[in-house]
Formats: C-alpha cells, structure tokens, sequence
C-alpha cells in the first residue's frame, strides 16, 4: 500500500466505524438508513480493494481509474461511475 491508499484507508475505516455507530443508534428505519447501509456497503468494497491490492482498478474494464479522483470519492468502483460524476458535480473534477 502507497501513501495515498494507506491514508485513505485510514479515512475510510474511520468512516465505517462512524455510519456503524450512527446505525446502531438509529431507534427506527428512515430515509437516511438505506443511504448509510449503501454507503457502508461501497466503504466495504473499498477497504477489501485496499487489502487485497486491487484498489483503483475499474471493475468493469479492469483499467485504473485516476488518483485525483479517488482521492476524493475513495468509493469509486468503475469508470462509468466516474463519467457520471460530470453530471452531479458542480466543480470541475481535475482528472490529470
């Protein structure tokens, strides 16, 4: 593991354990426990990638998909995943 991977590992274990507690929390389903369970579900995925050295690879093409932009949405699975950022994002996503 890289610097970079080692460092977002480490933010998103942290943010495992935090949607864990807030689910634990959560006395009745609502609108925002599917999002958690998702969420939790894709830091999962991500953290397995970092473990098993795969992470950053696209699932589909098996390509590697850019640092900048797993910097900052680490949960990124897929290229396609990232040409639908264009339009949701509100700033320019600097890809190189």
């Amino acid at each position: 593991m890289n610097a970079m991977q080692e460092k977002l590992f480490l933010e998103l274990r942290q943010n495992k354990e935090e949607i864990e507690q807030s689910l634990a929390n959560k006395n009745e389903k609502d609108w925002l426990t599917d999002i958690l369970k998702d969420e939790l579900g894709d830091i999962e995925v991500a953290l397995r990638k970092l473990k098993e050295g795969n992470f950053g690879q696209c699932e589909i093409s098996g390509e590697l998909l850019p640092e900048k932009l797993l910097t900052m949405i680490p949960t990124l699975r897929s290229k396609r995943d990232s040409d639908f950022l264009k339009y949701f994002w509100k700033k320019s996503i600097p890809l190189s």
